[in-house]
């Protein structure tokens, strides 16, 4: 189970409201969920069931994009951390 972060960058401010380059940062949860906390001068925090329903009402057709800074999970790696400390204890 891993949280993975981005950050919304805008090329084109279709609403004139954010202005472009890096308007949030935001997290997705490891069922897929999203957090997204924007950056302004009245900032605030929505969540989203995943990053896809983000992108269909802030995405602007392209003109904002997700930046991933957290490299994809590998799912081997996933199902490693998932079931750690289920075998016997070393301590």
């Amino acid at each position: 189970m891993t949280i993975r972060r981005f950050k919304l960058h805008r090329f084109v401010d279709v609403s004139d409201v954010s202005g472009p380059g890096d308007v949030a940062e935001g997290i997705q949860f490891s069922d897929g969920s999203v957090a997204v906390r924007w950056i302004s001068e009245t900032p605030c925090t929505a969540v989203w069931d995943n990053i896809e329903a983000l992108l269909v009402v802030h995405g602007h057709n392209g003109k904002t994009e997700v930046q991933w800074i957290d490299p994809d999970p590998d799912p081997a790696t996933e199902f490693e951390l998932a079931t750690a400390g289920t075998g016997r204890c070393l301590a």
